[in-house]
């Protein structure tokens, strides 16, 4: 059962990031993207998005890890995968927020 909700949230989560991606940002809190201009909203967009992306896509790997071979290797990859992600969306937070609030 843990591991279904860990796919379905992974996907849910890759969702979210390819709107992000295709410029709809208001999936974003308001305070994180207050500060972020007309012409950066598609730029920053893209950059969170794809972080997001990242960290749903462990998710959905560690599933299939877990399913079919080890749930320590599972564990690794969302832990790698999900900082990545994270450093990523920090970037673009930090250029096009000029900040994280």
């Amino acid at each position: 059962m843990k591991s279904i909700v860990e796919l379905v949230l992974g996907l849910f989560t890759i969702a979210i990031g390819l709107a992000n991606i295709k410029g709809n940002i208001s999936t974003i809190h308001w305070y994180n993207r207050r500060r972020v201009t007309e012409e950066n909203a598609p730029k920053y967009g893209r950059v969170v998005g794809t972080g997001i992306v990242i960290m749903g896509m462990s998710l959905v790997i560690s599933f299939f890890v877990m399913t079919f071979w080890s749930e320590y290797i599972a564990d690794i990859i969302v832990l790698v995968m999900g900082i990545d992600g994270f450093l990523v969306a920090l970037y673009g937070q930090l250029k096009y927020n000029r900040g994280i609030f």
